[in-house]
């Protein structure tokens, strides 16, 4: 829905709150879509929520709580009594639920599973970690045994009653309840109906285990263009289900990490919504190490006062030392960070890739640096700074595709975010040494300069 309508019924919600009129405000929010629902709800005021919650019916409450953000919706759960939130876990979807069970209080998510009137699809989801494939999967999928006939398996899905969220395939399983075999809704209603599914099952199937990372899983669905992949647990039964939906959940969830730990943003949880507290308290440490980095830079330089105190005109070319570097060092950077979340890189090869983007950063650099040498030239009538300027930029860019590439590689080898703390380092060696370079550099050329 477009922005301008979910505004609309906002403040048609509003103006019927204001007047008295609760139902009028429910049935403007409930006439929305799921997701804008779940928008709309989340921003009214905490007084206009608790006026609407109490008269939502129970899918509408269970269709608000899976679409909320976590955080909101474990806020929102923990006002229901026990039965209610109980009745809520039941209408929703597993997986869902699940969530929202593993983000309440332990003692209020306790009783509401002794309450709801069927746990046994929730219970399996909530020994696994929320980023893991076990975390993500849901347990609405259809197993069916070696031997079953293809009117058989017909007969089955209409016993079942699938809801929307249970995948377009169902799975085989041997004697040992181990997965063998997969079989598309197509493939099954075309078939003969005494057919064996054995006969027209696909025995390669691509799955998931339950403690794999969510990242590499969404992956996985990506490379091969999956609706679904089955989630087995060490036996190789199937425990569960992860859908296209969730997929894109996680590789959301994965590019917005991976963003803001390049800007130094540890908490892929934040948001412009997020309290300024919790934003501060979040994001200040990083700030604090970027004034340290700073400063070393900031302390090559102090070595070089005098220098700058006899030709003044350095100073005023440092900035573009340090920002053709920085931005060389962030290309690197942003590629390789991409790439490992694609999958693409091999740590046993990676040295390869550090020579490549080090011999990007040298050509770029004699390409730049010869450019800017030749305009410095030329505005100042000095040759010399020219040349000087255009040296620095070519080492400094050099460094920079260099250290651009193997400081995330380094990171992940041993077994740490890549993004998490690149860019401060990055920054760091590449103002230093672009610093380091043209102020020595200018030293040495001291007396053409003046």
């Amino acid at each position: 829905m477009d922005p301008s309508q979910i505004d609309l019924a906002l403040a048609r919600i509003r103006t019927a709150l204001e007047a008295g009129e609760v139902q009028a405000a429910i049935d403007t929010l409930t006439d929305l879509h799921p997701v804008d629902r779940a928008d709309a709800f989340s921003d009214l005021d905490d007084k206009d929520q608790a006026a609407l919650l109490p008269r939502l019916d129970l899918e509408a409450t269970a269709d608000l709580l899976e679409e909320l953000e976590d955080e909101q919706a474990a806020a929102v759960a923990e006002t229901f009594g026990t039965e209610q939130l109980a009745e809520v876990l039941d209408e929703m979807e597993p997986d869902e639920a699940a969530d929202v069970l593993g983000d309440i209080p332990a003692s209020q998510a306790e009783e509401a599973l002794a309450e709801m009137e069927d746990a046994s699809n929730v219970l399996p989801l909530l020994p696994f970690d929320d980023e893991t494939a076990g975390g993500r999967m849901t347990t609405s999928f259809i197993t069916l045994p070696l031997g079953t006939s293809a009117l058989d398996a017909i007969q089955t899905l209409r016993r079942v009653e699938p809801s929307s969220e249970t995948p377009y395939y169902l799975y085989v399983d041997d004697e040992a309840d181990r997965l063998i075999g997969i079989v598309g809704i197509r493939d099954l209603v075309i078939a003969a109906p005494e057919t064996k599914i054995e006969s027209f099952m696909d025995p390669e199937v691509i799955f998931a285990h339950t403690q794999e990372d969510q990242e590499e899983v969404a992956l996985r669905m990506a490379r091969y263009d999956l609706a679904a992949v089955p989630v087995v647990d060490d036996r190789g039964a199937v425990v569960g289900v992860i859908t296209h939906d969730d997929v894109m959940d996680v590789l959301e969830e994965e590019a917005t990490e991976d963003i803001y730990r390049l800007a130094n943003v540890p908490d892929h949880e934040l948001s412009i919504h997020s309290p300024i507290r919790q934003t501060i308290r979040k994001r200040i440490p990083w700030l604090y190490l970027s004034a340290i980095t700073a400063l070393f830079a900031a302390w090559v330089v102090s070595r070089f006062e005098s220098l700058i105190a006899e030709v003044a005109i350095l100073a005023v070319f440092l900035s573009v030392v340090a920002g053709l570097g920085g931005n060389t060092a962030t290309q690197s950077l942003a590629m390789i960070v991409r790439a490992f979340a694609l999958g693409e890189i091999d740590l046993r090869r990676a040295w390869r890739t550090v020579i490549k983007e080090g011999l990007i950063g040298l050509v770029a650099g004699l390409l730049v640096g010869t450019a800017v040498g030749l305009a410095v030239w030329l505005w100042q009538d000095n040759m010399v700074l020219g040349a000087v300027l255009g040296l620095a930029l070519i080492g400094n860019m050099l460094v920079a595709g260099f250290v651009g590439a193997l400081i995330p590689i380094s990171l992940r080898a041993l077994k740490l975010d890549p993004a998490l703390a690149s860019s401060v380092l990055v920054t760091t060696v590449t103002d230093s040494v672009g610093f380091a370079l043209f102020l020595s550099l200018s030293a040495l050329a001291l007396s053409n300069l003046q």
